[in-house]
């Protein structure tokens, strides 16, 4: 086995910080000092910057993944991607994906200003002075459009809005919601990662029984609850929680009832009614004191 090398100042200085840095082999990132030494950056967005800059290509980085990853809230994550973008090193964009959909196009630039130039490689040239050209009569001014209004974002600080409720049946029985508990407990077999505690099977129940009222089978919602979750996932329990509302399914439409044919006790016709007796005709007939009307042999 090699020795690592440790790379240390011959004379460490008297103050401030020394690095005792090792040199390393795998799993480290190259950040750019125009980002982590940013002096108009706030550290939270230095921090996501350098965070999205260590991502393989293709890693989702929406504010809501960003917030399965990390404790800060949408808010604060929203208001750092802000900052990257306003500085250069983010560049966020919609796009028109297959079967019409529109997807967000994030690129993220380790060095803005190269980035700018080799966009736009034609150099500025000074325009030489000119003749000084005859004067064309003034045009009438053209009415500045009022700007945009700021969009009001809510300061970090700003506290966060009480999430929605977790579902639950309409119906509930001890077997509904043993069946939730059986399914919760057992994620963890198709899904090492989804490690929950009695506690927070205790407070999803009500969540998975509302989905298996609505008919959907236990396979189809295991499926849907662990599918593709963040690396690392951080807080399974958040995760399922946050799944079991926004992907809530519609209830099954209820079929209308069918009334039965009856047999009339006077004429012997066939009729619909929830009940055996006379049909509409033999009870006007009866109400008037007529005779009952009768099919003939």
């Amino acid at each position: 086995m090699g020795t690592q090398q440790v790379s240390a100042p011959l004379r460490a200085p008297s103050s401030g910080i020394v690095h005792i840095n090792i040199r390393l082999t795998d799993g480290y990132s190259i950040i750019s000092n125009r980002l982590s030494q940013h002096r108009d950056l706030s550290l939270l967005a230095i921090g996501l910057g350098t965070h999205i800059q260590s991502l393989p290509a293709g890693k989702r980085i929406g504010i809501k993944v960003l917030a399965e990853i990390f404790p800060e809230s949408e808010a604060a994550i929203a208001a750092g991607l802000r900052e990257l973008e306003q500085h250069g090193f983010l560049r966020r964009t919609r796009e028109r994906v297959r079967g019409g959909r529109v997807a967000t196009r994030t690129e993220s630039y380790n060095h803005p200003e190269a980035a700018a130039r080799r966009a736009d490689p034609t150099p500025v040239r000074e325009p030489e002075p000119e003749a000084e050209p005859e004067r064309e009569p003034e045009a009438e001014p053209v009415p500045e459009e009022p700007a945009p209004a700021p969009r009001l974002v809510p300061p970090p600080t700003a506290p966060k809005p009480p999430p929605p409720p977790l579902p639950g049946p309409c119906r509930p029985t001890e077997a509904l919601y043993a069946a939730a508990a059986d399914l919760l407990a057992g994620l963890r077999r198709t899904a090492p990662v989804f490690v929950l505690s009695e506690e927070d099977v205790r407070r999803l129940v009500p969540g998975v029984a509302a989905w298996l009222e609505r008919g959907m089978r236990p396979d189809a919602v295991r499926e849907a609850l662990t599918d593709d979750p963040p690396v690392p996932l951080r807080h399974p329990a958040k995760l399922l929680r946050h799944r079991l509302i926004a992907l809530l399914p519609p209830p099954l439409s209820v079929a209308a009832p069918v009334i039965p044919l009856q047999n009339c006790e006077d004429c012997d016709r066939a009729f619909r009614s929830p009940v055996a007796g006379v049909c509409r005709g033999c009870g006007d007939a009866r109400a008037e004191g007529a005779e009952p009307f009768a099919l003939s042999a």
